[in-house]
């Protein structure tokens, strides 16, 4: 059972609601020995866009394009994905923060927001974590600060997973399609499961955050619903608003019947989430 859910979001990810970008621009830029290939669309501020593992832009669907009706969107692959080049360096979160951080400084941007994805999202938090002067508000969407927090049929999955279980499906052809290296997968694959293994523990960095965050989980997500609350309690909410006090600057979106793979191919209604949290807009209340 676990595998077949494995399988399937691993190929719900890579085939994912593809939506080509038609005035995007894509350009590529050199990034700690790596050749990253990202895509510029709309105008407006500017927001980072973070992809999960195995994925890629076009996997990240519509919201991109969607986003890109109010945002200069700058959307990125990350470290062998896509068509950006893999380097002889693991994969961790601290990494893919320091990635994006660098990217920000060649492509001229010395603040944005950031909204990412699963993997892309933990990286959001650890650049909000390490770089904190470069986040104005972070997304965060299916995202976990803490390995306790995964649900526990995942967390007995990760010790079962092998390169080739992945390399002998058929997305692993798909790959190939825009990869600067089309043999490059089954490394690629390795740099993943050994980052299911990387400690993850970030409590008290997110309790420190200045940054707003937005966190978005879907109710049946790879993390628990606990642990959602438990990351919107460290960044200050949770508490009871009409009494006279001003809601925290962080939020917490649940959507109902989603999992994991759902959350990003809901673009109207992540748009509809994060849109007024960008503009720092909140629901008047009766006393307001």
């Amino acid at each position: 059972m676990l595998r077949t859910t494995l399988i399937a979001w691993v190929l719900l990810l890579l085939a994912g609601p593809a939506l080509a970008q038609t005035d995007a621009k894509g350009d590529r830029v050199e990034v700690n020995g790596m050749q990253m290939y990202y895509e510029v669309s709309g105008a407006g501020e500017p927001l980072v866009v973070l992809h999960g593992a195995y994925m890629n832009i076009p996997s990240m669907g519509k919201i991109v394009s969607k986003l890109a009706e109010t945002h200069k969107v700058y959307a990125l692959e990350f470290q062998g994905h896509g068509r950006t080049t893999d380097i002889d360096r693991p994969i961790t979160y601290p990494n893919l923060a320091d990635d994006v951080a660098v990217f920000m400084d060649k492509v001229g941007l010395k603040k944005a927001d950031v909204f990412g994805y699963s993997m892309g999202a933990a990286a959001g938090l650890q650049l909000a974590i390490r770089h904190p002067d470069k986040v104005n508000k972070l997304v965060a969407a299916s995202a976990a600060y803490d390995a306790q927090g995964w649900q526990p049929e995942f967390t007995a999955f990760i010790p079962q997973m092998t390169v080739e279980m992945f390399v002998n499906m058929p997305f692993a052809q798909d790959y190939k399609k825009l990869a600067a290296n089309p043999d490059g997968f089954p490394a690629l694959v390795k740099k993943l499961i050994a980052l299911e293994h990387e400690p993850m523990a970030w409590g008290n960095e997110v309790k420190a955050l200045k940054t707003p965050v937005l966190i978005i989980a879907g109710d049946a997500d790879v993390a628990t619903l606990e642990h959602a609350v438990a990351m919107f309690r460290l960044l200050g909410g949770g508490g009871m608003g009409d009494m006279g006090k001003p809601l925290p600057a962080s939020r917490l979106a649940i959507l109902p019947a989603t999992s994991h793979t759902a959350v990003i191919g809901q673009a109207d209604l992540l748009f509809a989430l994060i849109e007024p949290f960008l503009k720092g807009e909140t629901p008047k209340g009766m006393f307001q």
